[in-house]
């Protein structure tokens, strides 16, 4: 594989120093790009845009053109397992994305396969190599997938949800049930993130959208300890290099240290927790990724500066800051403002690495 021209993505993950702050957003390739809705109107749908190699890189590229931006992201979704596993996801117009096979029972939990991402997911992983090669070491790939409580939160609801009242009736009236569903999803995402990695991803990222929306026992039960599971399932070496693993909670500033003594690289973090204070609670243990609240980016250019500004004095001098949006960039955010955001990161950050 060609070697890389700029790393301080994967520097910055492993508290190593760099020349400024890396920066990428979360959704990063998406749909506020009008030539993403051009390819995407190419594909014919979301789903034929996942599975088209060639499709899922140039949507990949494509913000990479318009920006300065540390690093790639895998063009995917992280329903990818869930469809795997036959559950015939769908999206509906309005509503998000749907599955036709809800798991509801003890049976359909033992019904389930856990896939062979190689094979059944091969999509993904030809996704992969066609961006690694195209990327022409020109900045990291990261791979992600959701994480087991999050992936189980869509398959047990049978799509989006407001208040996550099935999968809670399974939580608290038959956990063994949705322990089990939840064992094998953990199978499922070590597997499938470590065919991304031989595949060529360089670092990965476990999305916990909905974790926050759990108590602390139920976090650490339910949502944690299965991503600690994957965690130690990783490969962590590949092509000389570490591979470094980000976990994202939404919502869970309150459980960075539980987070951080899972084995991880780093913790992202969503805008609702002050980056300084965060940092402080951790040490030297983790990096952090964030925080940016992506609403920001309504502002006028020097209203983006300040914000930028303020997180980086948050942060302060030193190693192990990755620059983000607290969560996705928004579907009607100005590509010219996100271009105000990353170069300001650049400029403003390299007094706090000198």
């Amino acid at each position: 594989m060609t070697a890389l021209k700029n790393d301080r993505f994967l520097r910055a993950l492993l508290r190593q120093p760099v020349d400024v702050t890396p920066v990428w957003m979360m959704r990063q390739a998406g749909r506020y790009l009008p030539e993403y809705r051009a390819t995407r109107s190419k594909a014919g749908d979301f789903l034929s845009l996942c599975k088209n190699a060639e499709l899922a890189c140039e949507v990949t590229l494509q913000p990479l053109e318009r920006f300065d931006l540390d690093a790639a992201i895998l063009f995917s979704d992280i329903l990818t397992i869930p469809d795997a596993m036959g559950l015939g996801l769908y999206f509906a117009e309005g509503e998000g994305p749907c599955f036709k096979k809800p798991v509801r029972t003890e049976k359909d939990v033992a019904d389930l396969p856990v896939p062979d991402a190689a094979r059944d997911l091969d999509y993904v992983m030809n996704a992969v190599r066609t961006i690694r090669g195209a990327l022409g070491g020109r900045v990291p790939l990261i791979g992600f997938s959701g994480s087991p409580w999050t992936l189980a939160t869509y398959m047990v609801e049978g799509g989006s949800s407001k208040d996550f009242r099935t999968i809670k009736k399974m939580l608290f009236g038959q956990p063994e049930v949705l322990h089990a569903l939840l064992d094998k999803l953990a199978l499922s995402v070590i597997d499938y993130l470590n065919q991304q990695i031989k595949a060529g991803a360089q670092a990965v990222q476990i999305f916990d959208t909905w974790g926050g929306v759990l108590s602390t026992p139920n976090y650490q039960a339910f949502s944690l300890q299965y991503m600690e599971k994957i965690v130690k399932g990783l490969i962590r070496e590949h092509e000389g290099r570490t591979v470094p693993v980000i976990l994202f909670t939404k919502n869970g500033g309150q459980w960075l240290e539980l987070i951080a003594a899972t084995g991880c690289d780093c913790a992202g973090l969503d805008w609702m927790t002050e980056i300084g204070p965060a940092r402080a609670r951790v040490g030297d243990k983790i990096a952090l990724q964030g925080n940016m609240d992506p609403s920001a980016l309504y502002g006028s250019a020097a209203t983006i500066r300040a914000e930028v500004q303020r997180i980086l004095n948050g942060f302060g001098k030193g190693n192990g800051h990755v620059f983000n949006l607290g969560h996705g960039i928004a579907l009607d955010a100005d590509p010219a403002h996100a271009k105000v955001f990353v170069d300001a990161v650049h400029e403003l950050s390299a007094p706090f690495h000198a």
